[in-house]
């Protein structure tokens, strides 16, 4: 890594030495041409010898600002593969050999200041552009340089002060508010939030608390952390994510094979308008003219910024996008992304949140006191739904509950509790046959029809009520799909549940098709059906039971990396677990290559008027383009090209500081809420808004203003993020 830096630092420094010389010779060469002095009226400046000065100091800037272009031209000849630099080496070796044949041997107007000036735009252009790719190569690379050098390490109970070089894995580091993580780990205790931005791309401090990780470089916010160290030095998040984007920025691009193939093909062409130019206007007996003309053709033709055109967005795209956490592995599958047509997702884990929890309720009684009743007698048992509920009925901080009496489990059905003098069961649909109990109600009935698991809660004899529970869907994944289908794309499920299951998620997120109960071997099958019928498809998932999938893709997508960036079957990785990262790159791989496509037409686009002009096509009528005015016209048509790819940063991801009023009470039922234990949040006017249910989201929904107007000081809890 560092040797290759030190090459790009090396290359730039090269180009930035020969441009000062360059342009510290050109300057008497201005002075001593003859149409300077005239245009300038400074025909007095005399000195003897004058052209053979002239002739010396141009044969110095030739060899010295040239060198690098003249090689070039030797290398991809020898490689049979004209390109930038055969364009160059050769305008600038006509420019000269044609000058010095007018000092010596002929008789014409030499084109010495045209040669300094055309070698001072190159070698500018070239430290331009070397500056730019350097930069953004150097971007990530920064990061590096502001991390901690120290770390808090706890040994047998005290803290001591150590190199970040130290520590190992499993070292147990004391993190204090507003400090720099050392090194990548995870949370063993302690509480806080902490701003990843510069690395994630995620705008808002992140919640952490024990057995969440963390990333080295990160800042920890209020509270205090103590982590334990999993990753250090080359395996780190930050080491992994400089070495991918070398990686991208290093792959070819098919636009780069564009631009070489765009640069070959007008080398042949001013080559042959070249030979047209001289052999026409020699027959038509001007020799002189002829020959500069011809001359003229072949130093106009050079499209110098052809050469900034790919490399400058390149280097732009591939930090902005690992800013935004969308990491690049392959650069053609990046550019291909722009062309997807169809995008699947896997279900678990993507578009939900992979976890088992309460979505609905259904209460006979006040929904407290079937909280209180159901999780009293849940309390006593560690099957995953009776943990669900509990932690479902703890969410209502007020709530009271204790053990119930009595407990008994009964297999295979639920379990029975006694809170109070109440009589308390809780189980499955067989637990209601077995009593001879029946649940004639339509919200229930479409629940189940939902694939969801519903579980009845009996008091005394009489049905009290009904939980539902399942995988919970991202709030997120609403706004994905229908960013993806606003844009004319396709979207397809893939997923191991029950057809009700992904009806059910599929109907919710307005997704086009999917596929149920398709087992992981599988899921690279349906990825074939969907491309043998035509279609440029995009596999999301998370890298590892979706792998094959992931590979038999056009573009394969991993979501919720994290930190675990080196996912080889993806072609992209997305660090944050957020659908709407999909969209957003596919939608900067589209800017990216219109970019890229708009510098081409800006950097060779020119000759189509500048070439025919060159050769005198309009001399009758008193148009012709002179070297100079080409000089000029190629030197503008470089700068629109920088300038052009400048304008990308606009969608380099916002680190201004913000602000945010997170409600933490449910505005329906005014139940009091953490972020993390929330069903769902809505950003409306400002505020962050948490709800407890979909019930309470959906009612909000129907009324917004409504329940906007009711949010008074005192119902608020208010936490002000800095970034």
């Amino acid at each position: 890594m560092q040797h290759s830096h030190h090459s790009h630092a090396q290359h730039m420094q090269q180009f930035k030495n020969r441009f000062f010389v360059s342009l510290t010779l050109t300057i008497p060469i201005l002075l001593l041409s003859e149409m300077i002095q005239t245009w300038l009226n400074l025909t007095w400046i005399q000195i003897p010898f004058q052209k053979e000065v002239l002739f010396l100091l141009s044969l110095v800037t030739y060899l010295y600002g040239g060198w690098p272009f003249l090689k070039g031209l030797v290398q991809e000849i020898r490689a049979h593969q004209p390109g930038m630099m055969t364009l160059v080496g050769t305008a600038i070796s006509v420019a000269f050999f044609y000058s010095a044949a007018t000092v010596f041997v002929i008789a014409g107007r030499d084109f010495f200041w045209e040669l300094a000036t055309l070698i001072d735009v190159m070698l500018l252009g070239h430290w331009i552009e070397a500056k730019s790719v350097l930069g953004a190569s150097m971007a990530l690379e920064e990061l590096v340089k502001v991390m901690p050098t120290t770390a808090h390490l706890m040994e047998n109970g005290k803290i001591v002060d150590v190199s970040v070089s130290q520590l190992k894995k499993e070292n147990i580091v004391f993190i204090r508010p507003g400090e720099k993580i050392p090194s990548d780990g995870i949370v063993v205790e302690g509480e806080s939030f902490v701003n990843e931005a510069l690395l994630t791309g995620e705008s808002k401090p992140v919640h952490k608390e024990a057995n969440f990780k963390v990333i080295g470089g990160a800042i920890n916010g209020e509270g205090v952390l103590k982590v334990r160290i999993e990753k250090t030095g080359e395996a780190t998040y930050l080491s992994q994510v400089i070495k991918l984007v070398r990686q991208a920025q290093e792959s070819k691009s098919k636009t780069q094979d564009l631009a070489n193939r765009a640069a070959a093909l007008l080398f042949y062409v001013a080559f042959a308008v070249g030979i047209i130019t001289y052999s026409v206007w020699f027959l038509l007996g001007n020799p002189d003219f002829a020959l500069e003309r011809s001359v003229t053709v072949l130093v106009i033709a050079c499209p110098h910024a052809l050469g900034l055109a790919i490399p400058l967005v390149v280097a732009l795209s591939t930090s902005i996008t690992a800013k935004s956490g969308i990491l690049i592995r392959d650069r053609r599958a990046f550019e291909m992304v722009k062309d997807v047509d169809t995008v699947v997702f896997d279900k678990t884990g993507t578009l939900t949140f992979g976890k088992f929890g309460v979505s609905d309720l259904v209460s006979f009684i006040s929904e407290d006191e079937l909280l209180r009743l159901t999780a009293s007698v849940e309390l006593n048992s560690e099957h995953i739904i009776a943990k669900a509920i509990v932690d479902y009925a703890k969410e209502r901080e007020l709530l009271e509950f204790s053990q119930a009496k009595e407990f008994k489990a009964i297999p295979g059905k639920g379990a029975y509790g006694k809170i109070g003098k109440k009589e308390v069961y809780v189980g499955s649909p067989n637990l209601l046959n077995e009593m001879k109990i029946e649940a004639n109600n339509a919200k229930i009935k479409e629940l189940q029809e939902q694939g969801k698991t519903v579980v009845f809660t009996i008091a005394d004899g009489k049905l009290a009520g009904a939980f539902a529970l399942s995988d919970k869907i991202r709030t997120e994944s609403h706004e994905a799909v229908d960013k993806l289908k606003q844009n004319g794309i396709t979207v397809y499920m893939l997923t191991g549940d029950s057809e009700e299951v992904a009806r059910w998620v599929a109907k919710e997120l307005a997704i086009d098709d999917y596929f149920a109960q398709v087992l992981p071997d599988k899921k690279a099958e349906k990825i074939k059906i969907l491309k043998e019928k035509g279609y440029r498809v995009a596999m999301i998932g998370d890298g590892i039971n979706d792998a094959p999938a992931l590979v038999t893709a056009d573009v394969g997508i991993a979501i919720g990396a994290g930190t675990d960036v080196a996912i080889e079957s993806a072609d992209i990785i997305l660090v944050r677990n957020d659908p709407r990262d999909v969209p957003r790159a596919i939608d900067l791989s589209q800017k990216t290559y219109s970019k890229m496509v708009q510098n081409l037409w800006w950097a060779s686009g020119y000759n189509i008027v500048a070439i025919p002009l060159a050769a005198g096509i309009l001399y009758n009528i008193g148009i012709i383009l002179s070297p100079a005015i080409g000089a000029i016209v190629m030197s503008l048509s470089t700068v629109i090209v920088a300038l052009n790819s400048q304008t990308l940063r606009r969608y380099e991801p916002k680190t201004a500081e913000f602000k945010e009023k997170h409600v933490t009470t449910d505005p329906v039922c005014g139940m009091k809420l953490e972020p993390e234990t929330a069903y769902s949040k809505l950003e409306l006017e400002g505020y962050v808004l948490y709800f407890c249910s979909q019930r309470c989201e959906e009612e909000f929904k129907k009324n917004p203003k409504k329940y906007m107007a009711k949010l008074g000081k005192k119902e608020q809890k208010e936490h002000e993020h800095h970034h």
